[in-house]
């Protein structure tokens, strides 16, 4: 279940853009996924696990379960009235960015710059590095397609079917507003 009302990040994100996202968007990439990897040996196997071979498996599974298992990650990312990163969040991110502020500008280029449709992401590497990179349609950094690698700490939508409601073609001002519902 959303973690959180429709409403629950007006003015920033609006409720009918929620409920169109949620209940339309995430809810048909679930059941698409689950279509289509039931009967196979993929049935029971972890997401990751799927996600670590994605090379293997058709367009169904891969489109699919990248754009649930995106969105579950997208959604748990949002709340109202945070109050910023933790202590430890805060200086890894000034380690590796120089601040949070450079950061924020790293994450917020990486959305406002992807071609098409897709995600920008915050990863922890293999190596235990903060890096910010983007991903194209609904693959993300868990797949062995992808080249950006990691483990996925933040992430937005950047589909139109995000933000074309409230902000039309008007992804930058999207992003911004984003940074307002970061949990």
């Amino acid at each position: 279940a959303l973690p959180y009302a429709y409403d629950a990040l007006e003015p920033y994100i609006d409720a009918r853009t929620m409920e169109i996202h949620y209940d339309r968007h995430h809810r048909a990439y679930f059941n698409n996924f689950v279509n289509a990897i039931k009967g196979t040996e993929l049935e029971n196997t972890p997401i990751e696990k799927i996600f670590a071979g994605i090379s293997k498996s058709g367009d169904a599974v891969r489109n699919n379960g990248g754009g649930y298992y995106n969105h579950v990650i997208f959604w748990d990312n949002l709340g109202k009235g945070s109050s910023g990163p933790s202590r430890e969040l805060s200086e890894a991110l000034a380690k590796e960015f120089g601040s949070f502020d450079k950061f924020k500008e790293a994450f917020s280029n990486a959305a406002k710059t992807r071609f098409g449709s897709g995600w920008a992401w915050l990863v922890m590497t293999p190596e235990k590095k903060l890096v910010v990179g983007s991903t194209p349609n609904q693959d993300n950094p868990l797949m062995d397609v992808s080249p950006l690698k990691g483990t996925p700490l933040l992430t937005i939508d950047v589909w139109e079917h995000a933000y074309y409601l409230k902000y039309q073609n008007r992804r930058p001002d999207y992003v911004e507003a984003f940074w307002n519902v970061v949990n």
